[in-house]
């Protein structure tokens, strides 16, 4: 590969991963081992897990703003940090049962969402369209970013993962100086954390989706990571893991409705109430020619569960038996996977390229129905609409005016990439990198600074 040789390590090297060959474990830049006895995907899980990009999580939006007086009824709301966390469980336990290395699913769920911006997708939006003429912005795109180069971990000597040209990095870096290689993750652990393997207008089905995972500066480790994979096919770990966070959000923003009052479980044997929820499935969690009826039978088979919470009143009992539904659902959709997938690929270890991770169709929809749900009664109020409009016109004037006046406003990470970019494409793009680690309150305060009068 194009990497860099390492020195020899005083311990033994790590032992390989059961069945992961050599080149999934490989890293772009060879490493010595600390200490011996740990696999290359325990030492991934770490990384990710000790990274100053996953603790900012915490101080990121998952469907309300942390802190925020709509989160009044709970003093620890669910955020981002929490949700990835929740989502790693899910993964390690689903991966485990089907044969994939526990650790190497973790540390994909971690890292999944590392590089979503402030206000969460509201200000991933926000950022596409400021980011427009320089390849737009994407919360997976920008966590292989964050993976590979941004996270300071390790460093090299160029060239680095994202050089263009032999010798020189195109955000800094001639030949022989020392590149960010960020985490310096395993190719297996960074294919596993690729949601969307192909750049901005790759999409196989839907050249027009929003949704890609690298960008056009990132394309060298990007191929990488992706040597020998087949074109625009995840693997089978980035696959348990895009369910783990479906099942994750789905299940857990629906109990958090639950939880602060805001869904009432007996409005969803409303037929008005039933169609408002259908409308906002239907197009967004399901295709647009979905059939409501498909939709009402999945509603229906989780009503008719004995443990379905069919009215909450906030009391200790009301809680054990909410967090019990919120265990039942998961163990429901985890298992449809897991059988369904076995009954198709067989009892063997199933990783990498060698499977295809089975959703019985019940499943997403049953999924799909709690995430219109929390979506209709939690997300919609109009006071989320509100913020929603605030945090947009926040993230949008932030954006300029650091563009304006950088370097000011940048933290020393990103006022040396600045300093250092090649043209004023590359200096953008800093400044979008730099919005995008910042934390809801620490885009507020630097908004605040840039734009107050003098």
């Amino acid at each position: 590969m194009a990497g860099t040789t390492a020195t020899s390590s005083p311990h033994p090297t790590a032992p390989e991963p059961h069945g992961y060959d050599e080149a999934a474990a490989e890293r772009w830049a060879a490493e010595p081992d600390k200490r011996p006895g740990r696999t290359a995907f325990q030492r991934d899980r770490a990384r990710v897990l000790h990274s100053s990009a996953l603790r900012r999580l915490a101080g990121k939006t998952q469907v309300v703003t942390p802190g925020s007086r709509s989160q009044a009824w709970d003093a620890s709301p669910r955020t981002r940090l929490t949700h990835s966390l929740e989502c790693a469980q899910v993964g390690r336990e689903l991966g485990a049962a089907l044969g994939c290395d526990p650790d190497l699913v973790e540390a994909a769920c971690l890292a999944h969402d590392l590089g979503h911006p402030p206000f969460g997708h509201n200000g991933e939006q926000t950022l596409n369209d400021f980011a427009k003429d320089i390849g737009g912005f994407e919360g997976n795109a920008q966590s292989l970013r964050l993976l590979t180069r941004i996270e300071p971990k390790r460093f090299a000597p160029a060239p680095g993962p994202h050089t263009r040209e032999a010798g020189t990095d195109p955000r800094g870096g001639g030949r022989g100086e020392l590149v960010s290689v960020g985490l310096n993750l395993t190719r297996a652990t960074l294919d596993a954390a690729t949601k969307y393997p192909w750049p901005r207008g790759g999409h196989p089905a839907d050249p027009a989706s929003v949704k890609f995972g690298v960008y056009e500066d990132d394309r060298p480790v990007f191929a990488w990571a992706r040597d020998g994979a087949p074109a625009h096919r995840t693997c089978f770990e980035a696959q348990v893991m895009d369910w783990s966070d479906d099942v994750a959000y789905s299940v857990h923003d629906f109990e958090d409705g639950l939880h602060a009052g805001h869904i009432d479980p007996n409005c969803l044997l409303s037929e008005q109430e039933r169609s408002a929820v259908w409308a906002v499935a239907i197009g967004r969690y399901v295709p647009v020619d979905a059939d409501p009826r498909e939709l009402a039978d999945a509603l229906d088979r989780l009503i008719d569960q004995e443990w379905w919470p069919h009215h909450y009143d906030g009391s200790a009992v009301a809680q054990a038996r909410l967090k019990d539904a919120a265990s039942q659902l998961i163990g429901r959709f985890c298992l449809a996977a897991e059988s369904a997938t076995r009954q198709a690929f067989g009892p063997g270890r199933l990783t990498r390229y060698a499977a295809e991770l089975v959703v019985p169709r019940a499943a997403r929809y049953e999924c799909a129905v709690l995430k219109a749900v929390a979506d209709r009664y939690v997300m919609q109020r109009a006071e989320q609409e509100a913020l929603r409009a605030d945090q947009r016109i926040v993230l949008a004037e932030l954006a300029e005016a650091l563009m304006a006046r950088a370097p000011e406003g940048l933290e020393p990470q990103f006022r040396a990439l600045f300093d250092g970019a090649a043209d004023d494409r590359a200096r953008k793009r800093v400044v979008v990198d730099q919005i995008a680690s910042l934390t809801d309150a620490s885009a507020r305060t630097l908004h605040t600074r840039l734009t107050a009068r003098r």
